[in-house]
C-alpha cells in the first residue's frame, strides 16, 4: 500500500493507505491527506473574547467558539482532553459547513460576536476546515481567532496568518526536554510566535504546572526572550488544575502564579495570571 506524507506540521507523518496520523485527525485516502474530522464539531458556542484568553483585542466582545478533535500534542496535563485525545468513533459530533458557521456568526452579531475563533482541541490538525472558514469570513468582515499550540510547518502556517486577526498561542514551557515529553518542539513554537507577532495581534499562555515549568529561572528566560520578539505581547500564566493523566499532581499555588507573574513583569509590559 502506498504512504503518503502529511506536511502540515513537523511530525511528517508518513500514513499508510486507509490509515490516521499522530494527531488522530488526518488520514491517506487513495494517496492524498485529508483532514476526518473536516466539518465535524464537538464544540460551539459563543464566548467571551477574554476566554481565549484574549485580554488586548475588541475587550468585551463575544466570539462564536468551535472545535473539532484531534491533537498533535500529547500533553499529560491537558485540560481538554475529552476531545483533543479522542479518536473520531470516540466522540459525538456535528457537521457544520464553512458557509453555515459564517451564517451563525453573523446571526449572532446583534449578541455582540465578532466573529469566529478555532479552539477547543488543537484546531491546525483540520487546518483545512480552518482555512475555508477564515477565507470566507473575512470576505464577510469577520474577525478570525486562532487558540493553538503553534506546532505547525511554516508555509501552511503563513497561509492562514494572512486571513487570521489574532492568535492565542500556548507556549508550554521554555526547554525543550517538555516539549519532548509532549512529543513536539520548543524552537517551531517560538518560530510561529515570531511569525504571528510581525502582522497578527498575538497572545501568550503558560500553563504553569507544579515541578514542570514553574521554576523562577525558566519563567524569567520565557518573559525575556517573548519580549525579544515584542514586549507589548500579552503573557497569562495560568493555573494548572490535576487533569487527565496527572491527577496525582497538586494544582498551582495561587501565590506562585503572583510570583511567576511578577517576575514575566521585569521583561514585559502586560502579564496577567489565569484562573485565579
Amino acid at each position: 500500500m502506498s504512504r503518503v506524507i502529511c506536511n502540515i506540521c513537523p511530525h511528517y507523518c508518513n500514513i499508510e493507505e486507509n490509515h490516521i496520523g499522530f494527531c488522530g485527525a488526518r488520514s491517506n485516502a487513495d494517496g492524498k491527506i485529508i483532514p476526518i474530522n473536516y466539518g465535524l464539531l464537538t464544540g460551539i458556542a459563543l464566548d467571551p473574547i477574554e476566554k481565549k484568553p484574549l485580554y488586548h483585542f475588541n475587550p468585551g466582545s463575544q466570539i462564536l467558539s468551535v472545535g473539532s478533535f484531534g491533537c498533535n500534542f500529547r500533553c499529560s496535563f491537558c485540560q481538554n482532553y475529552e476531545i483533543s485525545m479522542a479518536k473520531k468513533e470516540q466522540v459525538k459530533t456535528q457537521y457544520v459547513s464553512p458557509k453555515e458557521v459564517i451564517r451563525m456568526a453573523k446571526e449572532l452579531q446583534p449578541e455582540g460576536n465578532i466573529g469566529i475563533a478555532y479552539t477547543y482541541n488543537e484546531p491546525l490538525v483540520g487546518f483545512e476546515y480552518v482555512y475555508d472558514c477564515a477565507k470566507l469570513a473575512r470576505k464577510e468582515g469577520l474577525k478570525n481567532v486562532l487558540v493553538t499550540n503553534g506546532y505547525i510547518n511554516e508555509d501552511p502556517f503563513l497561509a492562514l496568518l494572512e486571513y487570521l486577526d489574532a492568535l492565542n498561542i500556548d507556549l508550554k514551557a521554555f526547554n525543550e526536554k517538555l516539549y519532548k515529553n509532549l512529543s513536539g518542539g520548543l524552537e517551531i513554537v517560538k518560530h510561529s510566535i515570531e511569525l504571528s507577532a510581525k502582522k497578527n495581534h498575538v497572545e501568550v499562555t503558560t500553563l504553569v504546572v507544579p515541578g514542570d515549568n514553574d521554576s523562577d529561572e525558566e519563567i524569567r528566560d520565557l518573559s525575556v526572550w517573548l519580549a525579544s520578539v515584542r514586549k507589548d505581547i500579552p503573557l497569562h500564566l495560568t493555573r494548572f488544575f490535576p487533569r487527565y493523566k496527572m491527577r496525582d499532581r497538586e494544582a498551582t499555588k495561587v501565590s506562585r502564579i503572583y510570583e511567576l507573574a511578577d517576575i514575566a513583569r521585569e521583561s514585559l509590559l502586560y502579564v496577567y495570571e489565569g484562573n485565579c
